[in-house]
């Protein structure tokens, strides 16, 4: 016990402890596995954070099997090696070890923060490494899961929020496995053997990537992503997905008995590594990423009062990403407040950002990096995000200069490029027109 309580307050430390990362170095190379690799090294404290990708998110799901990727990521802790779910989250806590899992439309990992002393250090990564390499997925817990899922899934069927963002997702995705969600039949026909085969063909080594950041040398680093990842089947690299198109024009009304109408408004939009990311993210926080200081905030909530909470947001993905505004406002008002959220957007298009607009957003760009890598944990995420879309080593470094470079002009040419009106999308969840 009072190795565990120093262990746990080892850890709760990062959350004090804000190390600077300037000039962060990553190091990156390629296994022996096949696996990708990508390093910082920091001895600010003695602790160890490692997460592990793999192509092996939602978009990779078979036809009639949504749901296939979440429930194998989700599923991987459920029993391992010779040890059942209870005794492998009783291990955790015993080590005083931090685990953790996730799962996107691209990739699926777990990641995991230890002490660097040997002993804390060693029996962790093993029994991450035992989970991902030899899950077992015992009957029982998939049984649980699969009720659960189906459960969620219908009790979300029945709210206004999540059927406009499935309809949104699907309306602009069609026939994509961008736009496809899981359904209580699809997670219902989803046996063990379909998870099994999922695990062997996606949680491969090639397919893998693993981010280390903290208190090891490179040296230490090597032998951690090698042994994480030689229990692996060596695989191929992931099948790339099919190309996203660009969707027809289209409003679509979605009776429901709510109060409020849900509305969304977008397009596939924007791919990781894309050169026009910078400016399209300082466009946008003056368009509706900014809150209070956004266009859609002040024209539609604050001049108007038709919703309490109006933004707009790009989420680069492998393939094109939305692009989506979004809004909550009083059905018999819906029309109005759409109304306004276009002509914002349409005078955005043809005008870009004020001189103002411009050096308020790459401030808050750039303070908000800042913040977003003052912890090892933090800076993990960067990292593995760098490491699983390719993008530069010197991003982190790169990113201040790149956003201080956009011009106004810059802003309103990658819009015109990726926010096309005649291919925009609009979804409307409970509204009295027709």
């Amino acid at each position: 016990m009072k190795k565990l309580l120093s262990a746990c307050a080892a850890l709760a430390a990062v959350c004090l402890i804000a190390p600077a990362h300037a000039g962060v170095k990553i190091e990156h190379w390629v296994a022996a596995s096949g696996a990708r690799v990508y390093f910082v090294e920091t001895h600010a404290l003695p602790i160890l954070d490692v997460k592990v990708d793999f192509s092996a998110g939602a978009a990779y799901d078979p036809p009639g099997k949504s749901g296939l990727a979440d429930l194998t990521r989700s599923l991987l802790d459920a029993g391992a090696g010779d040890m059942d779910e209870e005794a492998i989250a009783g291990r955790f806590v015993d080590l005083g070890v931090r685990f953790a899992g996730g799962s996107d439309y691209d990739r699926a990992g777990l990641s995991l923060r230890t002490l660097t002393t040997p002993s804390e250090r060693d029996a962790g990564l093993d029994l991450l490494r035992t989970i991902l390499a030899r899950p077992t997925f015992p009957p029982a817990p998939l049984a649980r899961e699969k009720t659960r899922t189906i459960a969620e899934i219908e009790e979300a069927d029945t709210r206004p929020d999540a059927i406009a963002a499935k309809r949104f997702a699907a309306a602009i995705y069609p026939g994509h496995p961008y736009g496809i969600a899981p359904t209580a039949a699809s997670v219902a026909g989803i046996t063990r053997d379909d998870i099994v085969a999922f695990h062997r063909d996606h949680y491969a080594a090639a397919r893998a990537v693993i981010s280390i950041i903290g208190d090891v040398s490179r040296g230490q680093a090597e032998a951690i992503a090698q042994r994480l990842t030689e229990g692996l089947p060596p695989g191929v690299a992931a099948t790339p997905l099919a190309a996203v198109t660009s969707p027809a024009k289209a409003t679509i009304r979605v009776a429901h008995p709510a109060t409020q109408s849900h509305i969304h408004i977008g397009l596939p939009a924007l791919k990781r590594g894309d050169a026009d990311f910078y400016a399209l993210q300082v466009g946008n926080y003056s368009l509706g990423g900014g809150g209070f200081v956004s266009r859609l905030m002040k024209e539609v909530r604050e001049k108007r009062g038709y919703a309490y909470s109006v933004y707009s947001y790009f989420s680069p993905r492998k393939l094109e990403g939305p692009f989506e505004i979004g809004l909550q406002t009083k059905r018999e008002q819906a029309g109005a407040a759409l109304k306004v959220a276009q002509d914002v957007l349409a005078e955005f298009l043809a005008h870009g950002p004020t001189a103002q607009e411009l050096a308020a957003a790459k401030k808050h760009l750039v303070d908000s990096l800042a913040l977003g890598i003052d912890s090892n944990a933090k800076l993990l995420n960067y990292v593995s995000v760098i490491g699983f879309y390719q993008l530069p080593l010197t991003y982190l470094d790169d990113f201040p200069a790149k956003v201080q470079a956009v011009t106004a002009q810059d802003v309103r040419a990658a819009f015109k490029r990726h926010v096309d009106p005649d291919h925009l999308v609009t979804v409307i969840v409970a509204t009295d027109e027709k």
